[in-house]
């Protein structure tokens, strides 16, 4: 697994993105994490169609984003040099089966949608077509997220940079082997949830040692916002850096013991082991 950087891209993103044209067939909360990143990685609003089921939904985009916007996807489609596909995966079949005549030849197809193989797309689209599954999570809404990237059989390595650098908007892409992706789901896609409920539950036990709850939810989430970045920025393992607020007898060696009492670590592992396992689950559904 790897990170795309600009240095590896040998280009900056602004400049890969110039006069790519996209369209963003769906357009959830996740399709418009991904729409905003593009934009924010260099795509020109004017080369971007956006589709919604809703008028309205497509009104708020144009205002937003200044983008076009369309209720129809085979119109959508037309001229676009990468195609995002955002719907939910039940309605992902039959829209490929309107869209596919309509795309234009070479032009990438990327699957933001959850637990749908890449076969899947490559056995209802035109032969040779390039399809490059991602993964993103939800702090990609902030410019903050994981993504992960990889090729199907058509796609050349240009057609995985050029997705690579049109998520990079929304935060760090990871390229990966499609065997793991169910890994990184497990971990990344659906992290941001234990990272959730961790704080929910330092937060309430704050309220019950006595803080309010507004103080007690801010401690926490700052609390986690300062630990990461420390993380992030020195480089150190975990382990290092738990030690060095550990003192040998003090409060939060007493913590920490309770949390093993509890079997949080064990936990973790059979909670990501769950969700690794649904994911495939959930592919194999899909054929």
């Amino acid at each position: 697994m790897s990170e795309q950087t600009d240095e590896q891209a040998g280009a900056s993103p602004a400049h890969q993105v110039s006069g790519v044209k996209m369209a963003f067939l769906g357009t959830g909360n996740m399709g418009e994490a991904v729409l905003a990143g593009a934009l924010s990685a260099g795509v020109a609003a004017e080369d971007v169609v956006a589709t919604s089921r809703r008028p309205e939904r497509g009104a708020h985009l144009a205002e937003r984003y200044g983008v076009r916007t369309t209720t129809d996807n085979v119109a959508a489609v037309a001229g676009a040099h990468v195609v995002v596909v955002g719907v939910k995966p039940k309605d992902v079949g039959a829209m490929l089966d309107r869209v596919a005549d309509a795309l234009e030849p070479g032009a990438v197809v990327v699957s933001v949608a959850a637990g749908l193989p890449l076969s899947f797309f490559e056995q209802r689209l035109p032969a040779g077509t390039p399809v490059v599954r991602a993964m993103p999570n939800t702090p990609a809404l902030v410019g903050a997220g994981v993504t992960a990237v990889v090729g199907g059989t058509a796609a050349r390595e240009d057609d995985v940079a050029l997705v690579e650098t049109v998520l990079s908007g929304s935060g760090h892409v990871f390229r990966v082997v499609e065997k793991d992706i169910d890994a990184f789901g497990a971990l990344a896609g659906s992290g941001p949830a234990y990272v959730f409920y961790v704080v929910d539950a330092m937060a309430e036990a704050g309220v019950l040692l006595g803080l309010t709850r507004d103080v007690a939810r801010r401690l926490a989430v700052e609390t986690v916002l300062g630990s990461a970045r420390l993380l992030d920025e020195t480089g150190e393992h975990p382990v290092l850096l738990r030690e060095k607020v550990s003192s040998p007898g003090g409060t939060t060696v007493a913590a920490l013991r309770k949390l093993d009492d509890g079997g949080v670590r064990a936990a973790f592992l059979d909670a990501l082991e769950a969700a690794r396992d649904r994911s495939r689950e959930l592919a194999a559904e899909h054929g």
